[in-house]
C-alpha cells in the first residue's frame, strides 16, 4: 500500500470521457475511492469536509458498541449510525454507500485481520450497522489555517497512532487499550494546538497527553501501531490526540466474530462541513 494520497491516486477516466479524480470535494473523492482510484491516506483532501472512522458490526453487537462509544467520546465520538443492513447515509452524503466509498478497508474475524479490500460489497450481510466516527483531519485543517504545520500532511503520509496504557471504559465485550495519534510542536505550537482543537469536542478535542510518551506506554515513537512515523525534533513535544483507531484495538482485543474497519488513514468523506463541529 502506497504512502502517499497522491503517489497512490491514478486517472480514472469517467464515463465517455478522460478526466482526473476530483480530490477538492467530498463527492469527487468518495466516487475516485469507489472507482479504485484513490488508495492512500485522505489527510488533506475534500478540504473543509468532515472525515470519519468506520466501524461495522454485527446488530447484535450494535447496541453494546453504541454504549461504548458513549463511554469513551474522546477515542469515538459518534457522527452518525446506520440502520441495520442499510449501506446509505443519507444525512452525511446523497450518494455516500459505505461499503465503496472508503480508499480501503479492513475485514476481523475472531479478533484477527482477514482482507484488506477495496470495497466491501461481498462481505456486506443484511444485518450490518455502521457507526461513523469523528476524525482528526477536521481539527488539522483548524491548525493549518492557523500556520501550525502538521508534518504528517507536509510528507504525504499517515499520521502515527499508537496502543497506550489507557484503558477505555468497557462495554459489554468491547474494552481494551485507547489509540492515540501523535503530532510534534515546539512548546508555544503545541500550547496554540491544544487551544484550537479543544474547540472540536465532536472530532476527538483536545490533546490526552503531551511529552514523554512512556507515560502512556509507548516505548518508541519509530515504531507505531498504525501509520508511519514521523520525525520529533530536539525543540519539539509529542502531542497525543484519541484516536478513532481505538475500535480496531478493542475489536482484535475482543476476538468478536466478525467486524469490518477503515484502513487507518483511509477515511470516509462527508458532506458535512467541518465548521459545523466547532463548538462555540
Amino acid at each position: 500500500m502506497q504512502n502517499s494520497a497522491l503517489a497512490a491516486t491514478a486517472t480514472s477516466p469517467g464515463p465517455g470521457h478522460g478526466s482526473s479524480p476530483d480530490f477538492a470535494s467530498p463527492g469527487g473523492t468518495r466516487a475516485a475511492s469507489r472507482a479504485g482510484a484513490l488508495d492512500g491516506p485522505t489527510s488533506g483532501l475534500a478540504p473543509g469536509f468532515v472525515q470519519g472512522n468506520l466501524a461495522v458490526l454485527p446488530a447484535e453487537l450494535a447496541h453494546d458498541f453504541l454504549h461504548f462509544c458513549q463511554r469513551n467520546p474522546k477515542p469515538c465520538p459518534l457522527i452518525a449510525v446506520s440502520e441495520a443492513g442499510n449501506p446509505r447515509l443519507h444525512a452525511l452524503g446523497a450518494d455516500l454507500d459505505i461499503r465503496t466509498d472508503i480508499p480501503r478497508y479492513r475485514v476481523w474475524k475472531d479478533g484477527e485481520l482477514i482482507d484488506e479490500p477495496q470495497d466491501i460489497l461481498k462481505w456486506w450481510r443484511g444485518d450490518l450497522v455502521a457507526f461513523v466516527l469523528g476524525c482528526s483531519h477536521s481539527f488539522e485543517e483548524a491548525l493549518i489555517e492557523d500556520g501550525l504545520a502538521v508534518r504528517h500532511i507536509e510528507r504525504r503520509t499517515t499520521v502515527p497512532m499508537y496502543r497506550t496504557s489507557i484503558a477505555c471504559v468497557p462495554a459489554g465485550p468491547f474494552s481494551g487499550p485507547m489509540v492515540v495519534s501523535m503530532r510534534p510542536f515546539r512548546p508555544s505550537d503545541a500550547i496554540r494546538a491544544i487551544q484550537i482543537t479543544t474547540r472540536f469536542p465532536a472530532v476527538h478535542g483536545a490533546p490526552v497527553h503531551i511529552g514523554l510518551p512512556s507515560l502512556i506506554g509507548i516505548e518508541d515513537l519509530g515504531r507505531p501501531d498504525f501509520g508511519e512515523p514521523v520525525p520529533v525534533e530536539d525543540d519539539e513535544l509529542p502531542v497525543f490526540w484519541a484516536c478513532g483507531v481505538t475500535p480496531q484495538a478493542v475489536i482484535r482485543a475482543a476476538k468478536l466474530p466478525f467486524a469490518i474497519t477503515h484502513a487507518p488513514g483511509r477515511m470516509i468523506v462527508t458532506d458535512l462541513r467541518n465548521s459545523r463541529l466547532a463548538a462555540l
